[in-house]
């Protein structure tokens, strides 16, 4: 069982620690400029889309390879794409002559990207996302 295992547990707390330092990078950053999506919203979305993804791969993937037919652990992954897109639709607003919160739904999707990489291992992939970002 996945729970049992103190080499998984460490893994998990290092993925979840990356994730939440990546991730608060995003949030200070939009924090400064004074954005509607700050700090918290950031390193929630992040957390969040890490912590779905860690469950995803050891919780329904390779924590019960073998054992039943169809599990694909990407099923969680797309939802949460679908989740933070609803969720990035809710910060724009149209206007007459403008549109606002665009950036803003952009940088919550990049963040939620950031917490599925680290989430899944790709510690690099989140590192450029971060970097590409700022």
């Amino acid at each position: 069982m996945p729970f049992l295992s103190s080499e998984l547990a460490l893994r998990e707390l290092i993925l979840m620690s990356i994730a939440f330092v990546l991730c608060s990078v995003v949030g200070l950053e939009r924090s400064i400029h004074q954005k509607n999506a700050g700090y918290r919203t950031h390193v929630l979305v992040g957390m969040g889309a890490c912590g779905l993804t860690l469950v995803s791969w050891y919780g329904f993937g390779a924590g019960i390879a073998g054992h039943g037919a169809g599990i694909d652990p990407t099923r969680i992954a797309a939802q949460i794409v679908s989740g933070i897109g609803f969720l990035g639709g809710g910060v724009i607003f149209k206007g007459r002559n403008f549109v606002r919160g665009l950036t803003t739904a952009a940088t919550i999707w990049i963040t939620a990207a950031i917490g599925m990489s680290v989430g899944s291992g790709l510690v690099v992939l989140g590192a450029m996302l971060t970097v590409a970002h700022l």
